[in-house]
């Protein structure tokens, strides 16, 4: 992990700077959350709380998984010794860490690099399932504390620690991968019992959180890019507010599982968007190529999450 440049934090938790960190500081390129959701991606933290636990083991994730290098570790152990302020104290003085180099850098934005030294949002995704982490409410409250918002990434494997959150996060993410349960399998190789099912039940349950929530689909050419009406259905039960397709990158571990050809273009996964738009109502609200994502939703445009905290 370290090699890899992730910051540990106490016993299950870590902050690694995104590669759109980089990219805003020295080149004035945000990510596609900022001209999506209004994010300043300089102000944003990157974080997980439970680094090395996770309820699946997808063929497209990026992270280290037990058996890619030979090592060997128990990815359900439920992370629950750091207390969720200690957690949120390290990530911000893990993400100033990261800044420390840029002051340096004759191609930095100092202006950015000031701000970024207050970090206004947290991404709490990066790797792992972070409902693993029992006090996963309470870290999402910690963070608001802070004034910072909060994008909760889930797989939504688990729907009781979904529904019984002590606070909700700014917006919350589900990630629905596959458009039937044979491909769910296959291609998320759940390490639980009833994870197909947990997760539709996750879906089913979206509609009651007060937050906007995002039903994120991660398409892998070969794999899990078919079966658009399959996927309708499933958009169709959640009602999300936003629907993501987003492209598998070959990065990471990733590499020691699938190949480069199964990487869709950007011109795919805009077709399979405009496909989605037809059959659900959504309608595309906008789209960033590099990223290779669409923003689909039936919303005339987007709330920036900048100003609902």
């Amino acid at each position: 992990m370290i090699k890899q440049k992730y910051h540990l934090i106490g016993r299950h938790s870590a902050v690694k700077k995104c590669r759109w960190l980089h990219e805003t500081l020295v080149h004035n390129r945000p990510c596609y959350k900022q001209k999506f959701y209004g994010i300043k991606t300089h102000q944003c933290v990157q974080m997980t709380p439970a680094l090395f636990s996770c309820t699946q083991r997808c063929l497209f994730c990026w992270r280290a998984q037990n058996g890619d290098i030979r090592l060997e570790w128990d990815e359900l152990e439920t992370p629950s010794t750091d207390s969720p302020s200690d957690i949120v104290e390290a990530s911000i003085r893990a993400q100033k860490a990261i800044l420390s180099g840029y002051k340096a850098n004759p191609k930095a934005d100092m202006q950015k690099l000031k701000e970024a030294s207050k970090p206004k949002h947290a991404a709490i995704s990066l790797t792992g399932e972070p409902t693993l982490y029992t006090q996963i409410g309470e870290l999402i409250r910690a963070f608001h504390r802070k004034e910072m918002t909060t994008f909760l990434v889930s797989n939504g494997t688990l729907p009781r620690i979904l529904a019984g959150l002590s606070e909700e996060p700014t917006q919350l993410y589900v990630s629905a991968c596959a458009p039937d349960k044979q491909t769910f399998i296959h291609v998320c190789r759940p390490q639980i019992p009833n994870a197909w099912e947990n997760l539709k039940e996750t879906l089913e349950m979206l509609p009651s959180f007060r937050c906007p929530t995002v039903v994120r689909i991660t398409l892998a050419e070969g794999l899990n890019m078919k079966n658009v009406k399959g996927y309708a259905e499933i958009i169709r039960k959640a009602s999300p507010t936003y629907v993501e397709p987003k492209a598998y990158m070959h990065v990471g571990f990733s590499r020691l599982r699938i190949g480069f050809d199964n990487m869709p273009s950007y011109e795919q996964i805009h077709a399979f968007s405009t496909q989605l738009a037809t059959e659900t109502g959504y309608r595309i609200l906008d789209k960033s190529e590099e990223s290779r994502v669409v923003l689909l939703s039936k919303l005339e445009k987007p709330r920036l999450v900048c100003s609902q905290r």
